[in-house]
């Protein structure tokens, strides 16, 4: 046993690994961990920004169902809603898609897209099996989370093409947002809003001209208020213009550019324009070029109203721009101040002569005559007009004057003077003793009564005479015919012949003359009374 020997171990240094390896189960953690923190990652980069709209209430407004859409296509949903703290509107929270950021911005506009009836049409029918919803219509501006929601929808489409342009008046109406525009009859544009002046003068109206109507805008043309209906009576009898159905029930406005002025441009956008009241003021020329006179009135001017037209016979040359009251504190004396707007330009002046003002040429006219004088424009409405024409008889009568303009001589009206003389013959009537003189005339009356009974006895005596007359001309007629018979049986040539034979003459000549007495009064039963009368 001692001769087995072990062989030596060699003994030698061996590196231990202190790092223990990663079991494979820890794997599957780790990738869910990957998984979820790219998954929400992913879901953060992705999730849209988070907005709030205010409206004035949530009609038709769900939480998780209400869409908010552009061009009928989704980019977000209502998150929540909730009652402000002034409990008078709410807050609607939205969650928007992440496309959606360019759109957010502070001139972006959300209203409630529901089913309306208007004069233009109905919309938001597709809305009754879908529900309401929430559309959007951004404009260019600054980044905006917090938006006011509007009460109504903007007259102008998201992706209208066109121009903006401004229309002054003095008179709204019942213009409003949505008011058509038409051109020829054709809806080329609509009103998108109106607002009053700075100095409160006027109203100005921003209107939107669809392409490419907006073309036919050039500087020339003329805007009016087209009420549907318009009703003119001139020298060829009454006309009726009529205008789109909508104009009529709800206004409107139509526009014209001037065939004549072929070399007036296209006019930019938000270029303003005057909107006359109607067609007939808007086919007016405006000259730049006016003079103001006074002219002061004694007479009534009730029916004259400022924008009355100035006639010079029968042609206008101006209008009516101001009327006063002044009493003179002294005298009593009522004078009624008119301004008068005059436009020289209107009269082409022949044989002009050099070195005249316009001043000049209406101090000459004045020398001339010329006067002015208010007359009737109409009997039915009872407006009038100031009329000027030649009076060469007229007297020129100035007064005081403060006013700072020239001033025009007047002479009043032929109506005038006719209604004095009425009064002046009525006053004179009135005057008299007319109480007295029924007295007169009843008495006289009843002589005339009494006089006619006498008459109507005394005619019917004069028939009685006449009755008797032509019965004693019977009886002669009888006479002479027996005196006839008698001279047949006398002796002819003897005395007793000869002198019956005168006698029957005699009697022949006065029947003649009592036949002719009576025909006369059966003819003129009067002459008993008044005589016969002298030829």
């Amino acid at each position: 046993m001692n001769d087995f020997i072990e062989p030596p171990y060699e003994v030698t240094d061996t590196a231990v690994n202190k790092n223990r390896e990663l079991p494979l189960i820890w794997l599957l953690p780790i990738c869910a961990l990957l998984v979820s923190a790219w998954l929400i990652y992913k879901t953060v980069s992705e999730k849209g920004p988070e907005i709030t709209i205010e409206f004035r209430s949530a009609d038709g407004l769900e939480i998780d169902k209400t869409k908010i859409k552009y061009l009928d296509v989704e980019i977000g949903k209502v998150s929540d809603i909730v009652i402000n703290k002034d409990l008078k509107t709410i807050s609607v929270t939205a969650q928007m898609d992440k496309e959606s950021r360019v759109y957010l911005t502070n001139n972006t506009q959300f209203w409630v897209v529901k089913p309306q009836i208007g004069l233009a049409g109905v919309s938001g029918l597709g809305t009754l099996m879908s529900g309401a919803y929430i559309a959007i219509k951004p404009e260019e501006g600054e980044k905006e989370r917090h938006f006011k929601g509007l009460n109504n929808p903007p007259v102008l489409e998201t992706n209208a093409q066109g121009k903006k342009f401004i229309l002054e008046t003095t008179n709204l109406g019942s213009m409003g947002p949505g008011t058509q525009i038409n051109f020829h009859g054709i809806a080329v544009g609509q009103v998108l809003e109106y607002a009053l002046a700075k100095d409160a003068d006027n109203i100005k109206l921003t209107v939107f001209v669809n392409a490419p109507y907006d073309q036919f805008i050039r500087t020339n043309t003329r805007f009016w208020i087209d009420s549907g209906i318009d009703l003119s009576a001139g020298a060829d009898g009454f006309k009726l213009r009529t205008g789109p159905l909508a104009a009529l029930l709800g206004g409107g406005i139509a526009f014209r550019t001037s065939s004549d002025d072929k070399t007036a441009d296209v006019a930019p956008e938000n270029t303003p324009f005057q909107l006359f009241d109607d067609y007939d003021q808007s086919t007016q020329v405006i000259y730049q070029r006016t003079v103001k006179v006074v002219m002061y009135f004694s007479e009534s001017v009730r029916g004259l109203t400022v924008g009355a037209p100035v006639l010079l016979r029968g042609i206008p040359v101006g209008r009516v721009t101001d009327i006063n009251l002044e009493i003179d504190g002294k005298t009593a004396e009522i004078l009624i101040p008119v301004v008068v707007e005059v436009e020289p330009d209107r009269i082409i002046v022949m044989n002009k002569q050099a070195n005249m003002t316009v001043k000049d040429n209406i101090v000459h006219l004045i020398e001339k005559g010329l006067r002015a004088q208010l007359q009737t424009g109409s009997l039915l409405t009872g407006q009038l007009f100031v009329a000027l024409d030649i009076f060469p008889q007229s007297k020129v009568e100035f007064h005081q004057n403060d006013t700072g303009y020239q001033e025009f001589p007047t002479t009043p009206n032929s109506m005038s003077h006719i209604v004095d003389s009425a009064q002046a013959i009525m006053d004179k009537i009135s005057k008299l003793p007319l109480e007295a003189m029924t007295t007169e005339i009843n008495k006289t009356l009843a002589s005339l009564q009494s006089t006619s009974k006498a008459a109507t006895k005394t005619l019917v005596t004069a028939d009685g005479t006449l009755g008797s007359a032509d019965k004693t001309l019977q009886s002669a007629d009888k006479a002479m015919n027996s005196a006839q018979k008698v001279l047949t049986t006398l002796e002819p040539g003897s005395t007793t012949q000869y002198e019956l034979n005168q006698l029957l003459q005699e009697l022949t000549q006065t029947a003649s003359s009592v036949r002719q007495l009576t025909d006369y009064l059966e003819e003129h039963p009067d002459s008993l009374i008044r005589g016969k009368k002298e030829k």
